[in-house]
C-alpha cells in the first residue's frame, strides 16, 4: 500500500518510521487492530510497539500491571 501526503513542514521533519508507529497506535487506541498485528503494520517488534503505546497512555505494560502478574503467578506455583 501506498500512501501519498501532502507536503507539510509537520510531516516533512517526521521520519516515515515514526509515521508508521503513530499509525499502527492509532488504529490500536480504535481498536482496528491488536498488539501483535499492530507491531507488524509498524514494522517494530511487539515490545517496542508496547512502549510507544505506554508513552501515549495506551495499553502499555505498567509497574503495577507487573506486580499483579507476579502475585498471580506466585498464587498459582502455591496450588
Amino acid at each position: 500500500m501506498t500512501i501519498t501526503l501532502p507536503d507539510s513542514p509537520a510531516l516533512q521533519a517526521l521520519p516515515e518510521e515514526e509515521l508508521r508507529l503513530d499509525l499502527a497506535c492509532v488504529m490500536y487506541a480504535r481498536g482496528q487492530t491488536g498488539k501483535v498485528e499492530g507491531a507488524k503494520i509498524a514494522g517494530v517488534d511487539f515490545f517496542t510497539f508496547q512502549g510507544r503505546l505506554g508513552e501515549l497512555g495506551l495499553g502499555g505494560y505498567d509497574d503495577q500491571m507487573v506486580s499483579e502478574d507476579l502475585a498471580a503467578i506466585a498464587e498459582l506455583s502455591r496450588q
